[in-house]
């Protein structure tokens, strides 16, 4: 049981970093684009 909770824990942590470094990716690119244009 405990290593189960562990697993699935751990398993969100790593979605939450992935949104996360998917986002500031995304974030960066829509940045540098705005920076271009202007």
């Amino acid at each position: 049981m405990r290593d189960n909770k562990q697993t699935s824990t751990f398993s969100k942590i790593t979605k939450f970093v992935v949104w996360m470094m998917l986002i500031l990716t995304v974030g960066s690119v829509v940045l540098t684009a705005i920076m271009s244009v202007m």
